[in-house]
């Protein structure tokens, strides 16, 4: 989705807070249910208000579960704000979205397309109990339920919907690309990234989770400003991962950028020629994982209901 302003939503909010303490102590057997759950959840249409939108439709596998578009629109035609990031590793991340520094949780985030109207995505603010019979109409869901949430005895509401969204985010884990084998790599493109790219795209997701004003000012799109009132954080959107970052154009918050060197160019205090900018977009492409664009237990699921 396009992780876009966050949704008010306090009787969701208060039903995940009920879920909090027992996220702590899940018994391994229910965590696997809920990540089965959570992956049937995330390939879904049911899950938006007229049966056209899945998680999946805007996170896609072979993009590094990100987009191929600029923006995508809603249920009802809405255009919609921001580009969809990628999800690997997005558990390790401290902030989830491009522009609100205060949204830390999987599960608060799954609200933002599901329930939030700024703009409308998944459509399904005021549907919880259209939900709970849709999927409650699904036998593999409710074993499913039942198995991934025995502390409420299976209970089928937004809490536990989203719980579970975000238990199979986390296991969307990448950790083989070439970056992550190399060692002692001395190449041109390295050395560009280390110098004018590592502050910022820092540690093993090539990102320090912070905001930061790249290319000026959008009337259209405070980023950070937009949630936090500051003229000061206007313009500042949140740094991404690099991961997997050669097959998920187009880039930045708008997707304005279509390639990987309009990218770099957009940084407007980098001043590099060309043959600069085309090391460093081959160092980029070794920040891409095959494995896990290609990991079956991330793909739609196909198979038998994993609760028999």
């Amino acid at each position: 989705m396009n992780w876009g302003r966050r949704a008010a939503l306090p009787l969701a909010a208060l039903l995940l807070a009920g879920l909090g303490a027992a996220r702590e102590r899940t018994p391994a057997g229910a965590e696997a249910a809920q990540v089965a759950l959570g992956r049937r959840l995330f390939y879904d249409a049911d899950l938006s208000l007229d049966g056209s939108m899945a998680c999946a439709t805007c996170h896609v596998q072979r993009h590094g579960f990100a987009d191929s578009t600029r923006t995508r629109a809603g249920v009802t035609g809405e255009p919609g704000r921001r580009n969809v990031p990628g999800l690997a590793n997005v558990g390790r991340r401290a902030s989830l979205t491009w522009g609100d520094a205060t949204l830390r949780t999987l599960e608060a985030q799954a609200l933002v397309p599901l329930q939030g109207e700024h703009p409308v995505e998944m459509g399904m603010k005021g549907q919880d109990g259209e939900l709970a019979r849709r999927l409650g109409a699904n036998g593999c869901y409710v074993r499913l339920f039942r198995a991934g949430f025995p502390e409420v005895d299976g209970r089928i509401d937004m809490a536990t919907v989203t719980r579970a969204l975000g238990t199979f985010q986390r296991s969307l884990l990448s950790a083989d690309a070439p970056v992550d084998r190399a060692r002692g790599n001395d190449s041109a493109g390295t050395q560009l990234f280390r110098r004018h790219c590592a502050a910022c795209h820092s540690g093993p997701d090539m990102t320090d989770d912070r905001f930061h004003r790249v290319d000026g000012i959008h009337a259209a799109d405070r980023g950070l400003g937009e949630i936090s009132g500051r003229a000061r954080d206007d313009g500042r959107f949140r740094t991404p991962s690099l991961r997997n970052v050669a097959v998920s154009a187009p880039y930045f918050h708008d997707g304005a950028s279509p390639t990987l060197a309009d990218a770099i160019r957009r940084h407007r205090s980098l001043r590099l020629d060309e043959e600069e900018v085309t090391a460093l977009v081959d160092h980029l492409g070794g920040f891409t994982d095959p494995t896990f664009l290609a990991d079956p237990r991330f793909a739609y699921p196909d198979g038998p209901c994993e609760a028999g």
